[in-house]
């Protein structure tokens, strides 16, 4: 089977700090792979490391066929990494049709167009267009920084805590987008997140890491595992 994504022993330092030591992910294509630990364990890191915000000191990330290296975001993301940030960080004096299209910036000029199952998966966005994205709700900022991703045409979509601060209800909403994109579109997901529940219910792989490293890899179902369960409890 080929990997869509790999992460192999991968170190990284801020100055003399070591965030990660010899962190190693395989997502499989069209699975949904989740990373869980605790706060400060290195999950943003190791997305920050794939998506090219932060280089690796040792170890390598490669994407397909080829190994990423230094290869810089921008270039990661015309590759078909689609990245989700911590905090959604979308652009607050801008409307929510102008905050999808900067999505546009890595596509040929026959693909700028905004994909309509978009807006199926999250109606809210369409009914709030001219609306700037400083007045949506936490969660509709979400479900606008998910959809502004999946505006660049990702191969694989990389999320960091989706359900941070969110309502339940658009959790949910969240939980079944990730699953279409899955099924339907056979697009591979790699999400860091903390919410146990939602991860077993939709990953097909886990990750745990504490310290910096993994401390365990396998199937959802492992969550319930108290060995596992040791390492995410605050």
């Amino acid at each position: 089977m080929t990997t869509a994504l790999s992460v192999d022993t991968i170190d990284l330092h801020y100055g003399a700090a070591q965030a990660l030591k010899g962190i190693s992910i395989t997502c499989q294509p069209g699975r949904i792979t989740a990373v869980l630990g605790r706060n400060g364990v290195g999950k943003s890191s190791t997305l920050r490391a794939i998506t090219g915000i932060n280089h690796v000191s040792a170890g390598s990330i490669t994407f397909g066929d080829g190994a990423l290296k230094r290869t810089p975001p921008y270039k990661r993301a015309r590759m078909g990494i689609g990245y989700v940030p911590q905090g959604r960080e979308i652009f607050p004096l801008l409307t929510v049709k102008e905050n999808l299209e900067t999505g546009y910036a890595g596509l040929k000029r026959s693909e700028r167009n905004i994909p309509e199952y978009i807006f199926e998966l999250f109606p809210v966005l369409k009914s709030m267009l001219g609306r700037r994205g400083g007045d949506l709700s936490g969660g509709q900022q979400q479900q606008l920084a998910i959809g502004r991703a999946l505006v660049t045409r990702p191969k694989v979509l990389v999320l960091d805590e989706p359900t941070e601060g969110i309502q339940p209800s658009i959790i949910k909403d969240i939980g079944r987008a990730l699953q279409f994109l899955r099924d339907e579109k056979g697009m591979t997901i790699l999400l860091v997140e903390q919410y146990l529940d939602f991860c077993r219910e939709i990953a097909d792989d886990i990750y745990v890491m504490d310290r910096g490293e993994i401390m365990h890899s396998g199937p959802a179902s492992d969550l319930d595992l108290p060995g596992v369960r040791r390492h995410l409890m605050v």
